[in-house]
């Protein structure tokens, strides 16, 4: 049976067989592949960066987040076939909400990540409210993410939680994924529905990881580490060339690590390893061996705003960084992710101002100009546009948002 086909089927015989129907969170989330004019840029208002990636025949693919940092939140994939120098218009949505539920229901995070079969993954999570203490990862799998009308499977919830970070490959073939369920102080206060639910995962409350040795059809929960003075985790995971596993987690005090030596099972007490502004940063292993991490401030600086997003190298796994290059100084800029494509060029997508202006960037540069700390190579830029919402105070209900058929008789769960 062709994959796409077997995942659909599997996702089919998931929602049919495991999910509560009177559990709107567990209802799967429907990728809208024909979303314009509804979801055209004007009438979207904010934009979060999540996701870049890139395909096996080059087209770069973003997944960002609109309606707001609240219940109101939907996510957006776009594409461009230029190496980033233009994007479509939204080719894709998943927007939850639905007029007869009785709260709101959002789809807020996520990340995008190609496979070692060229197969483009878009994970995401869904939440009643803005966060209803339980959530959930989902995601849907594109086979022929470089053609004219790309076709995603149905979506499959993998566990509880949330996620924004790309998998890795080990070196023994084994895919790994970092979730977090995130701590109880998260959950929506107002209205409240949430504060008094979901008590049994208390005890998972932290960042795990997910492995799976099938390529991807089965995800089994491994260890996890509960971070001291925890904020949204947003952890990274690298495997080390001595086989350990390094964690980097985002805190209230600075990005904190811990390291397994068993594949993820059990994990060394955590500490503190840099200091930063509570927010997401971006660590990765690239074509060279070095290690390149994306954060706010120099190495030894914790940045009062979310401003000066810079870049490191690191020849010694993580143990000392190099170079520093700037890729924006400005104020409001956060949540950066990427990829390297295979002619050595990183690309870096993040967010700046996303209430008032919506904007998604990217940076393109080489090792060196990070080295150098300045660009040197005639192919690199900064601060390119990749897209900009221009429907301030236009973005239509979420009764009006392109809601599937299917979706539209799920019961509310009050």
């Amino acid at each position: 049976m062709p994959v796409v086909l077997l995942v659909a089927t599997l996702a089919k015989t998931y929602a049919q067989s495991t999910i509560p129907k009177n559990d709107p969170a567990l209802q799967p989330p429907v990728i809208n592949t024909s979303p314009l004019p509804h979801y055209d840029y004007d009438k979207l208002d904010y934009g979060m960066n999540m996701g870049l990636a890139q395909t096996p025949k080059g087209r770069f693919w973003s997944c960002w987040t609109a309606g707001g940092d609240s219940p109101e939140a939907f996510m957006l994939l776009i594409a461009s076939d230029d190496k980033g120098k233009t994007w479509t218009k939204p080719m894709a949505v998943v927007d939850a909400q639905n007029p007869v539920l009785e709260q709101k229901r959002s789809v807020q995070n996520g990340t995008l990540w190609t496979d070692p079969l060229g197969r483009l993954w878009f994970f995401f999570d869904q939440s009643m409210t803005d966060y209803d203490g339980r959530a959930g990862i989902w995601y849907s799998v594109c086979s022929n993410p470089d053609s004219d009308k790309p076709e995603w499977t149905l979506p499959i919830r993998i566990w509880h939680g949330t996620n924004k970070t790309k998998p890795i490959v080990l070196n023994g073939g084994e895919w790994i994924l970092p979730v977090s369920l995130l701590n109880r102080s998260i959950i929506d206060k107002d209205p409240g529905y949430y504060l008094d639910d979901y008590h049994e995962l208390d005890s998972l409350r932290m960042a795990h990881v997910f492995l799976s040795t099938d390529q991807g059809s089965t995800w089994q929960r491994r260890g996890g580490v509960k971070f001291p003075n925890a904020s949204y985790d947003e952890h990274h995971v690298l495997e080390r060339k001595d086989g350990s596993l390094w964690m980097t987690a985002r805190t209230n005090d600075g990005i904190w690590e811990s390291t397994s030596l068993d594949k993820g099972w059990s994990w060394s007490a955590p500490k503190k390893y840099l200091p930063h502004i509570s927010s997401r940063h971006f660590i990765r292993r690239l074509q060279s061996g070095r290690l390149l991490l994306v954060k706010h401030g120099e190495l030894s600086e914790r940045t009062k705003t979310r401003s000066k997003l810079m870049a490191f190298i690191s020849e010694d796994e993580g143990k000392t960084w190099k170079g520093g290059l700037m890729l924006d100084e400005r104020r409001g800029v956060a949540y950066p992710d990427g990829f390297q494509s295979p002619d050595g060029t990183i690309h870096i997508s993040y967010d700046r101002n996303r209430a008032t202006d919506g904007v998604i960037l990217m940076a393109s540069f080489r090792e060196q100009d990070i080295l150098q700390k300045k660009l040197i190579n005639s192919s690199s830029r900064l601060k390119h546009l990749v897209c900009q919402p221009d429907g301030l105070d236009r973005m239509p209900p979420p009764s009006y948002r392109g809601l599937a058929k299917e979706q539209s008789k799920i019961p509310s769960s009050q």
